[in-house]
């Protein structure tokens, strides 16, 4: 029997076929479902259900009562704040079965998505955006884009680090914890 690499609690419902990375931990009465991929050092809090066929990179933090549903890639270094969720299908109705419509969002490396977000399928969250807690998010989010709101707006920019960017008169802002540069040209946002 090949010796398991990750941690799950005793609570913890593996189903068959998944792939789960080196230093993972599932904790208390999660439900990871057929044929995911887990990248490495993933955490999954309490009460989270990762459906059949879901892929997480490497470092994706799940707060507890996350559902993520089948369609949803997150990539390296994503935090899914408590509560959040994705949904899969745009038209659901309880009477008709349409397991064979669902629609693929993708998250980007870094991304954050606060406490009770939802977001709703078909879109791409981009690299280290910020999704404020609460937000229901319709559209695409530009990398480094700060939206909040029901609907989700766009209010500003956030660093790598998860700070708000101040762009000074030649459109170069610096993050306070990082110190490092960026650029806002174009209505985009990027490192220097």
């Amino acid at each position: 029997m090949e010796e398991k690499n990750y941690f799950s609690h005793e609570t913890a419902v593996i189903d068959p076929g998944c792939v789960i990375g080196e230093g993972t931990k599932i904790w208390h009465f999660t439900h990871v479902m057929p044929d995911c991929t887990l990248g490495k050092n993933c955490n999954l809090g309490q009460n989270v259900v990762i459906s059949p066929g879901v892929v997480l990179g490497n470092n994706v933090k799940v707060q507890n009562n996350v559902s993520i549903y089948t369609g949803v890639v997150c990539e390296d270094d994503v935090f899914l704040g408590p509560s959040m969720v994705f949904t899969n299908i745009v038209n659901p109705r309880s009477a008709v079965v349409r397991k064979d419509q669902y629609v693929k969002t993708l998250v980007k490396k870094g991304a954050t998505i606060g406490a009770n977000a939802t977001i709703v399928c078909g879109i791409e969250i981009g690299e280290f955006a910020f999704i404020g807690a609460g937000a229901v998010v319709i559209r695409d989010v530009p990398p480094f884009a700060l939206v909040v709101g029901n609907p989700a707006k766009h209010i500003g920019w956030m660093s790598e680090y998860g700070h708000k960017l101040e762009f000074d008169v030649n459109n170069i802002a610096v993050c306070p914890e990082s110190k490092e540069e960026y650029i806002l040209e174009s209505g985009k946002v990027s490192k220097r």
